[in-house]
């Protein structure tokens, strides 16, 4: 048994020593990782393209030549992995895997490996590069700065030396690339190569940003916009910015008919888990933000997966399956290529079951028209543009036909792009714009910007607010065009007042668009999903230099040390331990902030534990209170409202108040379901502190009941009250224990009105009884009254008689005749007689009697 054990364990150490070798062999191998964008050259390639090049050939290029031959042949280029989710027995073997020892007998790898580490081909083209620096070539400077600070090529790190290469290149010919490079290591002094210096840093990148170098020019647009080592001067930005989006707006036309068609890398790596608080105690996924999906559906599911499930759906005959993957192969997404090729496969799969032999089918399945004109409006654009196919013009127009005829928007709007420009027809303005129209009246973005240009080439006052109302209309789709229009608009003041605030941001939105162009993000993503998190890091640092909020996080994010407070993963897991380019918390707090600035609420909290804990920086209770503060306003942060009532309950930074305290957890709760155990568990605590504070006479303040509007309720009111809360109660008992349909028999319809109309029934003869009660009443007293004249009369009658006795008998008989002849008062019984004067009262209800 001990022998299969010893077996069982040795095998596992070979796969677990084979998989690491593996990925060190595949890195050394593939070089930088950077050139994914560069296709059969590499970064080192380039250099003289992003300095200016030089016209004539400086000493040593030979040798560079040569040094160049020589890293090809270490170069591989990286491609996306595909990333599927682990079953359970998978996510366990990767977890033993890591948790066993390598048993390796060689002590740990040294931080920074001594130049006798390098060998073969790189040894040999770094020895060929260091000679011709020494004659002052550029490029051989540029390529070694680029190996030293990137790691090219397995290259090791060595930021000093990285630094002096640049120096020495910018201080030869101003090179701007190298410029902008100085910029940076000042900026952020990283390696600890130079102090940090802002004014330094601005500097360089001035210099690099007037030379033209399109990375310095947004760098310097974004620190005169934020005030980074400057006062915040929105001119100068705009000015700056102005520029790139000029260059991004040139490049994106320059493409195909429809502009240049890219994949949006940026990206937030923290937001894979959840956020930087982890799912549901960050913002990014709690509240509004939570995903809102029952356990079975594909809300969690990999892009793979959705793909599979699709593919499967669509071999059955399921043309909307069909349609979305064709649409998913044709516009890609992070971590998926395009793939033209199978993106018209299943538009033209959809196409097929509408139209056979040119002419629509008798009886399509419902909905099916619709989704055919939209695979059609796809292929056209194909045609369009040659994507997948070669550019055929004629072709375009005959699916674009095929979909408009079908009112279909993407179709309406390439119709007009064909006829607006006289692609593979005669130029027809005047046509083009209808079909612009009929799209941009199904919110099509393209085509209300189409539509605006045409209206703002007209120039007129009334041409300049329709311009501006459709290029508005567009931008709600973020197209890039719109918000560079808009840009326009308001920067030169046109058919508006002009707003350099404005101005200023739609330049912003448009520059950070054209990522291809102006940024490293997809360097950054594929270097991390590579598992190299440090290279990962620098390339995410140059974008949060140039103004990416998402890179700025990410930079923050890669250096937080306070991911956990639990030590067991770093127990479990051997090669967990931080390299020392990646332990700078006082740079993680730079970024935080940065970060937090341009919107991000779980920044500005992680900026609050920073200064709480004295993470990068001094302890500041007051500033933690500040930042917790601003997360908490209009309960946007579970995680900030939490922390607000630990310290009142402990009394750090804040008056100690278990009353308060109380009110901050309840407030935490009410933003996120999330925090329910937390606020349970401190809850307990807090309100037995708070007990044994009013037992022994504590100067805390305890917690209070809160005092409940009391609200002074009619007869009526309570009766209506009462009734709908028994209704409610039963409705949700029924709902639950009995179905609302009869065996054979069709659905019980009964009317929620029933309650309503005995309230009502017993409410009338509740006003018919009062109103009875107060007519017997008010006849009671009219008999009282009746009674007592009656009575005063008789009295009088009596007091006459007897004076008349006095003076004789003849006037005596005369007043007994009238005696007799007055009538008696007739007894009318409860309700009065029709015709009697009090008959109308009584049917009016006597009210106000």
């Amino acid at each position: 048994m001990k022998r299969h054990l010893l077996w069982l364990f040795l095998l596992l150490q070979a796969i677990a020593f084979s998989y690491a070798e593996a990925q060190t062999k595949q890195h050394v191998l593939a070089g930088d990782t950077t050139e994914g964008r560069t296709g059969a050259s590499f970064r080192t390639e380039v250099a003289a393209a992003q300095s200016g090049g030089q016209a004539a050939q400086e000493p040593g290029a030979d040798l560079v030549e040569s040094a160049l031959a020589e890293l090809r042949k270490l170069y591989r280029p990286f491609h996306h992995r595909i990333r599927k989710q682990h079953g359970v027995f998978g996510t366990l073997l990767q977890f033993a895997l890591k948790a066993l020892p390598s048993l390796r007998l060689s002590a740990p790898p040294p931080e920074t490996p001594h130049r006798s580490a390098l060998s073969g081909p790189l040894l040999h083209a770094t020895r060929l590069l260091e000679e011709s620096a020494r004659q002052n070539n550029s490029d051989a400077l540029y390529i070694l700065a680029e190996m030293n600070f990137y790691g090219n090529f397995s290259y090791p790190r060595n930021m000093r030396a990285a630094f002096d290469y640049y120096h020495q290149l910018a201080s030869l010919n101003g090179n701007n690339s190298a410029l902008y490079m100085v910029g940076l290591m000042y900026s952020t002094g990283i390696g600890d190569a130079v102090q940090r210096d802002q004014a330094r840093a601005l500097l360089y990148y001035t210099f690099a940003a007037n030379r033209g170098h399109t990375r310095a020019e947004m760098t310097v647009a974004h620190r005169h916009h934020v005030g980074i080592g400057t006062p915040k001067n929105c001119d100068a930005a705009v000015k700056y910015y102005k520029r790139v989006a000029d260059k991004a707006i040139a490049w994106y036309r320059s493409g195909p008919p429809g502009g240049m068609a890219w994949t949006t890398e940026a990206y937030r790596i923290a937001d894979e888990t959840g956020g930087v608080y982890g799912e549901g105690a960050s913002v990014a996924s709690a509240g509004s933000n939570a995903i809102k999906a029952h356990p079975n559906s594909d809300a969690y599911a990999s892009i793979e997966d959705i793909i599979e499930y699709l593919d499967l759906m669509s071999q059955k005959g399921d043309f909307e399956a069909s349609f979305n993957l064709g649409r998913i192969y044709y516009e890609g997404q992070r971590g998926l290529e395009k793939n033209m090729q199978l993106a018209r496969k299943y538009f033209f799969e959809v196409t097929q079951k509408y139209w056979r032999k040119s002419r629509p089918v008798d009886s399509p399945k419902p909905n099916l028209d619709k989704t055919a004109a939209k695979a059609a409006g796809y292929i056209g654009r194909m045609y369009m543009r040659g994507e997948g196919v070669e550019q055929n013009f004629d072709r375009a127009k005959f699916w674009f036909e095929r979909g408009a005829a079908l009112k279909e928007a993407r179709s309406q709007w390439g119709l007009g792009l064909l006829y607006l420009n006289g692609y593979g027809v005669k130029t027809d303005v005047i046509q083009a714009t209808e079909l612009f129209k009929m799209a941009a009246a199904q919110d099509y973005a393209p085509a209300q910007v189409q539509l605006g240009s045409l209206y703002l080439d007209q120039g007129q006052s009334d041409d300049l607010a329709a311009a501006n109302h459709y290029f508005e209309l567009a931008a709600r789709w973020a197209n890039i065009e719109a918000y560079y229009y808009l840009a326009e608009m308001n920067f030169f003041g046109v058919g508006r007042e002009r707003s350099c605030s404005a101005a200023v941001v739609y330049y912003k939105t448009v520059a950070e668009k054209v990522e291809p162009l102006v940024s490293s993000w997809a360097e950054a993503n594929l270097a991390y999903e590579d598992g190299d998190t440090e290279l990962a890091f620098l390339e995410y640092l140059g974008a949060a230099e140039q103004g990416y909020e998402k890179a700025q996080n990410n930079v923050a994010y890669i250096l937080d040390p306070d991911k956990s407070r639990l030590p067991i993963p770093k127990l479990l897991d051997h090669r967990s331990r931080v390299p020392s380019l990646l332990q700078n918390p006082t740079l993680a707090l730079i970024y935080w902030t940065r970060s937090s600035r341009q919107g991000n609420i779980d920044a500005l909290v992680k900026m609050g534990d920073y200064y709480l804990y004295g993470i990068g920086t001094d302890v500041d209770v007051d500033k933690a209170v500040q930042c917790y503060t601003g997360a908490s306003e209009y309960h946007q942060s579970a995680q900030a409202l939490y922390n607000l009532g630990w310290m009142h309950e402990h009394g750090v930074g804040l008056n100690q108040d278990y009353h308060l305290a109380k009110r901050y957890y309840d407030s935490a709760l009410e933003t996120n379901d999330e925090a329910y155990l937390p606020v349970a568990l401190s809850l307990l605590k807090l309100r037995a502190k708070s007990a044994w504070n009013t037992l022994t006479h504590g100067r805390i303040n305890s917690i209070k009941d809160e005092p409940k509007p009391k609200k002074d309720w009619s007869l009526s009111e309570w009766i209506n009250n009462f009734l709908q809360d028994d209704a409610q109660y039963y409705d949700d008992v029924y709902d639950d224990l009995y179905d609302d349909t009869m065996p054979g028999g069709d659905a019980l319809d009964f009317d929620d009105g029933i309650m309503e109309s005995f309230v009502i029934l017993g409410l009338a003869a509740t006003l018919i009884f009062l109103v009875m009660y107060r007519q017997q009443r008010q006849q009671m007293a009219r008999r009282r009254d009746e009674e007592t004249a009656r009575q005063r009369r008789q009295q009088q009658q009596q007091q006459r008689l007897q004076q008349q006795q006095q003076h004789g008998g003849v006037q005596a008989g005369a007043n007994g005749e009238d005696e007799q002849q007055q009538p008696q008062p007739q007894d009318r019984g409860l309700f009065p007689q029709p015709g009697d004067p009090d008959f109308g009262q009584w049917v009016a209800g006597g009210i106000g009697h």
